[in-house]
């Protein structure tokens, strides 16, 4: 089955954070993310497996 797209607002709201942080992560620490136009989309899936492998920890990852 077909996951559908959430847009910034709604994968903000599923993660508990603003939209703001989404866009930080986005640029700043690779969020899984898709420009569609001028829109930001994402796939739940892709987001939570970014986020259990620390994707979201508040400190930077070291390379």
């Amino acid at each position: 089955m077909n996951e559908s797209w959430l847009s910034a607002e709604e994968i903000s709201a599923h993660l508990g954070v603003t939209k703001d942080t989404v866009y930080g992560w986005i640029a700043n620490r690779g969020m899984p993310a898709h420009k569609i136009g001028r829109l930001w989309k994402f796939q739940t899936a892709e987001v939570d497996k970014w986020v259990r492998e620390g994707g979201a920890t508040t400190t930077p990852k070291t390379p």
